[in-house]
């Protein structure tokens, strides 16, 4: 089948997003929904007020889930039965991935020939499965890990388990066929050309946004009034999935140190932990209050499970620094919703967090994870607060959700356009090429 062209406007007309192991309906910062679920949510919303449907599939994680849900005007999450509803992690999920990739292609075979115009996979699960539908469908496939495996495992926390290598084969290979990556950063760029042998005409670099209108400096005592917290607090937050790779055990080592070399600031320090347990984080769910028991500042930390986002936006103008401890960031939407919201932000120098923040004008970047550090670094942002929550609107200002999805239609047009001319020589990913075993013959 002939690859198409876009209709006269340059802009496809429906877009098939593959989100196989997290919905976009899920609540971030639990189970495996984070950033990149607000990154397909905020995406798919400005794609469709440009009048591009997009059909967002992702697995069905329960039998009372509706086959399908209009998320907003224009975008519609598909629930795909693949495997059992409840139990599995994504390193289960490879072996379900054939009954995912046929629900896909027979949602598209109720459809007259070309009812897609593109393929946009998130992960490098989906990626596998956008794959197989860009040649079924001569469509181009766009492709964007949020995380890489090489990348994870070059900076594991003590406690977390490296990424398999069935990983680092499957996210090779999607490397190798995707029409167009998307890395959040310029670092990232160079991870998938250095690491995974990228085409570097291929990859681009589309930074994610914040909802700027939703994440604005508001009334700070009102918002302290409705986080339930007093007045002259000093105050200290921590949004994310509980997990080694976020390390929020960081904040309460480094809270832990201001208050051996300040014992007078118990009386005002409070530190927020907006998150729930995740990953390798599963294993042991309480380890954290337990941490902050045996630091001895039990009486100072409170716990909050995730919070919709309005609700979260309260949270980050309560506080007086947001701390982003992670070992490995492939953006840190988490920063950005902070400084946007007038919070300035101490954050791990690491990934896309060195994008995110803007050190010294939005912020404070730490090298590595020293809890003293942290400290040092948390004393220097109260001291400078008012001039570095400037900074932080005004950073956060240059990142928006309409400037990520222009860039992505841009993305689409191109590799489209790339398509129709001629097809894109065969690349084989690390592993090499396919060889038939005796007696069986390989599909070209």
């Amino acid at each position: 089948m002939p690859a198409r062209r876009f209709p006269r406007s340059g802009a496809p007309r429906r877009v098939a997003t593959l989100s196989v192991h997290t919905s976009p309906l899920d609540q971030p910062g639990a189970g495996d929904a984070g950033g990149m679920n607000v990154y397909i949510v905020e995406a798919s919303r400005r794609l469709a007020a440009r009048g591009i449907e997009v059909d967002i599939f992702t697995r069905a994680t329960s039998s009372d889930l509706p086959p399908v849900v209009e998320m907003s005007p224009g975008v519609t999450v598909r629930h795909v039965s693949a495997g059992p509803f409840e139990g599995l992690g994504k390193e289960e999920l490879p072996a379900q991935l054939c009954a995912f990739t046929a629900a896909v292609l027979r949602e598209e075979a109720q459809h007259e020939p070309g009812f897609y115009d593109v393929v946009h996979s998130h992960y490098w699960l989906s990626g596998q499965v956008g794959w197989l539908a860009r040649d079924r469908w001569s469509v181009p496939l766009i492709h964007t890990a949020h995380t890489l495996a090489k990348v994870k495992n070059e900076a594991l926390a003590d406690g977390d388990r490296p990424e398999p290598r069935a990983r680092v084969i499957g996210e090779e290979q999607v490397v190798a066929e995707a029409d167009r990556l998307i890395a959040n950063t310029e670092e990232e760029a160079r991870q998938l050309v250095r690491l995974y042998d990228a085409d570097p005409a291929r990859t681009l670099v589309v930074p994610p946004g914040v909802d700027l209108e939703r994440f604005c400096p508001g009334g700070r005592a009102a918002a302290r009034r409705a986080v339930g917290m007093p007045e002259d607090a000093v105050v200290l937050l921590f949004v994310g999935r509980i997990q080694p790779l976020k390390a929020p055990d960081v904040l309460l080592h480094a809270a832990a140190h201001l208050l051996r070399d300040e014992p007078a600031l118990r009386r005002r320090l409070r530190v927020h932990v907006v998150g729930a347990p995740s990953g390798s984080g599963l294993d042991a769910p309480e380890q954290l209050q337990k941490l902050a028991g045996d630091l001895g500042i039990a009486d100072v930390v409170t716990f909050f499970p995730p919070q919709p986002p309005e609700r979260l936006a309260d949270h980050y103008r309560a506080a007086d620094v947001t701390v982003v401890p992670s070992h490995n960031e492939s953006f840190g939407l988490v920063a950005l919703e902070a400084q946007a919201c007038g919070t300035p932000v101490v954050a791990a120098a690491v990934g896309g967090l060195r994008t995110a923040v803007r050190d010294g004008v939005s912020g404070v970047l730490v090298d590595g994870h020293d809890p003293r550090d942290y400290a040092t670094a948390v004393r220097a942002v109260l001291v400078r607060r008012e001039l570095l929550a400037a900074g932080a609107r005004r950073h956060a200002g240059l990142f928006s959700w309409d400037r990520t999805a222009d860039a992505l239609v841009a993305a689409y047009s191109s590799a489209a356009e790339e398509m129709g001319r001629a097809p894109r020589p065969v690349r084989h990913s690390a592993i090499g090429p396919l060889r038939a075993l005796p007696g069986v013959q390989v599909a070209r």
